[in-house]
């Protein structure tokens, strides 16, 4: 029997609403306030969590209105409970437990790093698990072994790898989000011009630390005021993407996975997917990427979790609160 759920996510500085019907599609709607935040160099949140407040009931009208579904047609509701920020969390708990009461349909709580990885599944019906998830964003970097639940291998013992392009992207002028910002001033650089140190790399272990390289990057550019930035923007981001993908690809040999997945903001960037790519094809193993916009936060995925925890009768009471610090 086909389902149809609305999924909502507002844990960061996304307010998302979708609408899928099972696996498919039928709306994605995305209000972001970087711009907003960009003037500040980082993300403020009491400023999200009052847009979220002016902007989910507008998204919330679109979505439906591009998916042509009556409220009353919809089967669930499925939302973002955490990790994020807490007022912004509680923005989107809050309208879909009015959305709940109101229309009479089940609440879904989505653990939002579940939703990064289920985003593959959006896009690559074939894949099943087992299989080795990277989680890489401004919040987060994790190896998940995703088999019959979620066994976290390691994780940023300091800074997550979103965060580290955040502060050097900073500190080289570039602007904010320093993902995007580092990838584009990257794209005129030599990535082999500077040897960033890659922490942690020759240990027998799954887990990162950034903190150092982000400091090595910043006393370099303190140093050479006059270097290029960017031969520093793509050496750094190198530095970064061949420990990602090392561990990534350690993890899925240790285990005996031949599926990997990546998914979180910084999997969007061109760099990483390559890499991966090309480092998973020498080894005969299979990569699952998302596409670009389903990288990103979005409400699409946290349906997609609200899809199958739904069909195993996993819902919850409407007095449930936020966890900003949500785990697997």
């Amino acid at each position: 029997m086909s389902r149809v759920v609305l999924g909502i996510e507002t844990s960061c500085d996304e307010t998302s609403v979708a609408v899928l019907k099972d696996d498919k599609i039928l709306s994605n709607i995305v209000s972001s306030q970087v711009e907003i935040h960009a003037r500040f160099g980082g993300i403020v949140p009491e400023i999200a969590s009052r847009n979220h407040l002016k902007n989910l009931p507008i998204v919330y009208r679109k979505a439906l209105e591009t998916a042509e579904v009556d409220p009353h047609d919809l089967d669930a509701v499925a939302v973002t409970q955490g990790p994020g920020l807490v007022g912004a969390l509680l923005v989107g708990l809050s309208f879909a437990k009015g959305l709940s009461l109101s229309l009479d349909i089940p609440m879904v709580p989505v653990n939002h790093l579940q939703g990064h990885i289920y985003a593959a599944y959006l896009s690559h019906r074939d894949l099943t698990p087992p299989f080795i998830a990277l989680i890489v964003s401004g919040g987060h970097t994790e190896i998940v072994l995703v088999r019959d639940g979620f066994k976290v291998l390691g994780k940023t013992l300091d800074d997550a790898a979103g965060e580290a392009f955040d502060k050097v992207a900073r500190v080289l002028g570039l602007g904010y989000p320093g993902g995007p910002a580092i990838e584009k001033a990257a794209l005129e650089g030599s990535d082999s011009k500077y040897d960033f140190p890659r922490a942690l790399l020759s240990d027998e272990n799954f887990n990162f630390s950034f903190s150092g390289l982000k400091t090595s990057v910043m006393y370099f550019i303190k140093k050479n005021p006059s270097c290029s930035i960017s031969d520093v923007a793509a050496s750094f981001q190198k530095a970064v993407v061949d420990v990602l993908v090392e561990k990534t690809l350690l993890a899925a040999e240790k285990y005996g996975i031949d599926r990997v997945v990546i998914a979180g903001g910084v999997a969007a960037n061109t760099c990483l997917r390559r890499k991966m790519n090309d480092r998973a094809i020498s080894k005969g193993l299979k990569l699952y990427v998302p596409p670009k916009n389903l990288c990103t936060d979005n409400a699409a995925m946290i349906a997609r979790v609200g899809l199958e925890k739904l069909s195993e009768g996993n819902t919850a009471s409407l007095e449930i609160n936020a966890e900003p610090g949500l785990q697997f």
